[in-house]
């Protein structure tokens, strides 16, 4: 990379590190022209410059779609010690600039919102006869949030416990139930479900900002309000205490992780679907960095003993497989037991691996799947929603039976 483009670089991760990512798209496509990196004066106009600066409160857009693959195999774990400058090409540039275009805000620069070919779909999840899916709003000292519930219907001793589902970015409720086909799997399971729904007024995505210090603490911002909305649900319902359970997918599966990092003593258990591990970035740069696996903070050790299943398509583009060892590498050492590896093929068609760490009475601590050319989608999931890959070994079923699953 020449002196033109390590200097465009540096500039434009300046300005995106100062939530101006409207002008680090701005220095990267002067630098694709040809035109190396602007002038200061040359930054400070154009249709950029127009606009009113309104101050952002943060950088909130990390998860996006990255659909080209990484230029070469991502480090070991190893590798996820600390951030360092990208040695990065002119491809990889136009890549960030990609990335760029789903945080810039809409109509600015004429850049394209939303992430293309995953349009949300409009599809309303099936109800069970008898069961009930309705729509309600939470609000605690951490914020509000809207969110759809769905409670099965009625059975001698009452739920059997209750999940936390939390989508990932430009996903709504209705779009991760119907992809999820979670309230079939509750329905026939006793479990009530929790849809949290993430605005664009939180997020101009769509996406839980697992990325952001103030949402990966357990007093303060998401990870505190979504924890007192599942207590609250729990109680209305007398979910038993041992029955809480969260996953999640992408953004919203890291934000499972944080959950079992920072509220041990809500959740029993989680699912994680092509995340991250807790606390593994603090900005957009290190979040960048975490999802390609170039880097990013070393995951933090658990502290807690919150069970934990991790799904993770091998060809995900998106996020890098080896966040799921990184997730595997977090658990804390109270989830120590008997290891063992399967192997298999779903009904699709898609070949598998499976690692489990079991309990001495058979009680499942930590699995971890991983899906042979799955890509950046819920496995096994319903094609009436978004990201789903109906091919791939059912990731809800597993889930619920990981939850469920007791040692005799």
């Amino acid at each position: 990379m020449d002196s033109q483009f390590a200097t465009a670089m540096s500039r434009a991760l300046e300005q995106t590190r100062a939530g101006n990512p409207a002008e680090a798209t701005r220095i990267i496509q002067a630098a694709l022209a040809g035109g190396g990196a602007p002038q200061a004066d040359t930054v400070a106009t154009g249709a950029a410059a127009a606009m009113p600066r309104k101050p952002l409160p943060g950088i909130e857009d990390a998860e996006v779609v990255e659909v080209h693959p990484p230029r070469q195999p991502a480090p070991g774990l190893s590798g996820l010690s600390g951030l360092k400058a990208p040695h990065m090409q002119q491809g990889d540039l136009q890549r960030m600039l990609d990335n760029l275009g789903c945080m810039v805000p809409q109509g600015l620069n004429g850049l394209p919102q939303g992430l293309p070919g995953m349009a949300r779909t409009t599809a309303q999840p099936p109800v069970p006869e008898g069961a009930r899916y309705e729509t309600r709003s939470f609000a605690s000292d951490h914020g509000t949030r809207d969110y759809r519930l769905f409670v099965p219907s009625d059975r001698d001793g009452g739920p059997k416990g209750l999940v936390l589902m939390l989508h990932g970015c430009t996903q709504n409720p209705d779009d991760f139930a119907c992809g999820t086909d979670m309230n079939r799997h509750a329905e026939r399971n006793g479990l009530i479900v929790v849809y949290p729904h993430q605005s664009r007024a939180h997020n101009a995505q769509g996406c839980w900002n697992w990325f952001r210090p103030e949402d990966q603490r357990a007093g303060s911002g998401e990870a505190a309000l979504l924890a007192a909305m599942a207590q609250a649900v729990a109680t209305e319902f007398a979910v038993p205490a041992d029955a809480v359970f969260a996953a999640g997918l992408s953004a919203g599966g890291a934000m499972a992780a944080t959950l079992a990092a920072t509220h041990p003593d809500v959740f029993a258990a989680v699912g994680i679907h092509s995340g991250l591990p807790h606390g593994i970035a603090h900005d957009m740069p290190s979040a960048f960095g975490a999802m390609r696996g170039q880097g990013g903070r070393a995951p933090r050790k658990a502290e807690g003993s919150v069970r934990t299943i991790v799904f993770h398509g091998m060809a995900d583009a998106t996020v890098h497989p080896s966040n799921a060892e990184a997730l595997v590498a977090a658990a804390g050492p109270a989830l120590r037991g008997t290891a063992r590896r399967e192997a298999g093929r779903s009904d699709g068609g898609r070949s598998y691996s499976r690692e489990i760490v079991e309990a001495p009475d058979g009680t499942p601590l930590v699995e971890s799947w991983r899906i042979e050319g799955a890509g950046h989608a819920w496995s096994g999931g319903r094609s009436e929603g978004s990201y789903t890959d109906p091919a791939g070994p059912g990731a809800s079923a597993e889930m619920v039976r990981f939850f469920l699953q007791r040692g005799k």
